[in-house]
């Protein structure tokens, strides 16, 4: 059996994918070629009988009838293995670029994935694919995690071919009388991957003939170093993250390169890839807005902002709701109303002995009405809106009410606010009014669940 074939084996024990349901991309290129010819061959072995393959071919649609003939030549390769063959064309307009390519190609995984309910999703990236990776971050100024290169493993993402070379991949389509798919736009200078591979590695060769392999070698020392780091920072990074924000409280105590780190994970957990630049910028904001109450905005991308203030670091979308998107519902007596998937409820209070009515902050309150008049308003703040607080004396501006409390600005907007006229009675989430505060008893419970 071919080296290759055994290499692959190995890789399927490693990961118990043996009997599993992979989808594996197949643009009819020599890497993915071998890779779905490869697992034609072990699944002829009686361990690997039940393996499932999908051979998932995403057209592109940029180079018109030579990309069609090549969705064929695909199509007739995997129905003549055995194999189920998934397709799609990308719309017509795809933008001819890299990032949008690869984008548009995951997610195209992804549905194959969802469509098959399959266990895995293997792609052919080679070891010159991940030497190529490695040095387009360093040129564009990467980090230590820049430099770990592609992963073996991401989510339910393999690459069983990460260290085979192309050299090795040519000679084993060779041997099995493979015709490959030449897709002409490999040659294209104008793409940035294809310059590092055909002009920048040759001329690196000049000094070392080993380029991928040194290359690749320094990829595995950074991840083990990353390894390293991780051990440490790992504790660290639970008290930091709470879902997908930062806690300001943690991160202050923070080092600088603790920090710094831990802001690159926080923009990839939204899948931008900054470099040490950007990442720096992002710092350095951080650092003027983290103690202010009121919060200030970064733009990371075109729909979306960085968001940090005393309380949060958290993003945006760059177009917040707004006060129009909240139709205002009028409270006419006791009773539930429908508010956005949840109930507004004003109902009486059942006396209890002994009890104490604090003022509530949560989403539910002890209130007095008796002295206001049915009916009110629930909506979201508008121009001239005014409280009076309570526990104080006189009414002030709902704005400055807000400052008071530290709710952020971005967030204003979307706050539920229960009025009567321009008057604020309860701001949801934060404070009542001093005219439906409960003094001696209350008349009424009033709760959004």
């Amino acid at each position: 059996m071919h080296k290759l074939c055994e290499r692959v084996i190995e890789f399927l024990r490693k990961y118990e994918l043996r009997n599993k349901s992979i989808v594996v991309g197949f643009s009819g290129g020599y890497d993915s070629m071998c890779l779905l010819h490869i697992l034609s061959v072990i699944k002829n072995l009686e361990e690997f009988h039940d393996l499932n393959i999908i051979a998932a071919h995403f057209n592109h649609n940029w180079r018109g009838e030579e990309s069609l003939k090549e969705q064929e030549v695909c199509r007739k390769f995997a129905i003549n293995k055995g194999m189920e063959f998934y397709t799609q064309n990308a719309p017509a307009g795809l933008k001819k670029s890299e990032a949008e390519a690869r984008k548009a190609r995951y997610e195209f995984f992804e549905d194959a994935y969802e469509e098959y309910e399959a266990d895995a999703v293997f792609t052919a990236h080679n070891k010159d694919d991940n030497a190529e990776t490695v040095l387009y971050r360093v040129i564009k100024g990467t980090g230590l995690v820049g430099l770990k290169g592609i992963s073996e493993k991401r989510d339910y993402f393999y690459r069983p071919l990460l260290k085979t070379s192309r050299e090795e991949i040519l000679e084993y389509c060779s041997a099995n009388n493979l015709i490959p798919n030449d897709d002409s736009s490999n040659t294209d200078i104008n793409y940035k991957r294809n310059y590092l591979r055909l002009k920048i590695i040759p001329a690196i060769k000049k000094i070392n003939l080993s380029v991928i392999d040194a290359i690749n070698t320094l990829a595995d020392v950074a991840k083990n170093d990353d390894s390293l780091i991780e051990e440490y920072i790992s504790p660290l990074r639970q008290k930091v993250f709470i879902d997908d924000k930062i806690n300001p409280d943690e991160y202050r105590n923070l080092s600088r390169p603790v920090k710094m780190r831990f802001i690159y994970e926080f923009l990839q957990k939204f899948e931008l890839d900054y470099d040490y630049k950007k990442v720096t910028e992002i710092y350095n904001f951080i650092e003027n807005n983290i103690d202010h109450r009121n919060g200030n905005t970064l733009s990371l991308a075109s729909a979306l902002w960085l968001y940090v203030d005393s309380k949060t670091i958290e993003t945006i979308p760059q177009k917040n709701k707004s006060t129009e998107d909240f139709q205002a519902i009028e409270i006419s007596a006791e009773g539930e109303y429908p508010v956005e998937g949840k109930k507004f409820i004003v109902k009486k209070y059942i006396p209890k002995e002994l009890f104490v009515f604090p003022e509530s902050t949560a989403k539910f309150v002890y209130a007095d009405l008796s002295g206001v008049e049915f009916p009110l308003t629930l909506r979201t703040r508008i121009d001239g809106d005014i409280i009076n607080p309570f526990g104080m004396q006189g009414s002030m501006k709902l704005k400055k009410y807000m400052n008071a409390k530290g709710i952020s600005r971005h967030t204003r907007d979307n706050v539920l606010l229960l009025a009567k006229g321009n008057e604020i009675l309860w701001v949801v989430g934060a404070g009542i009014s001093n005219k439906i505060g409960v003094k001696k008893n209350p008349t009424h419970v009033i709760e959004i669940i």
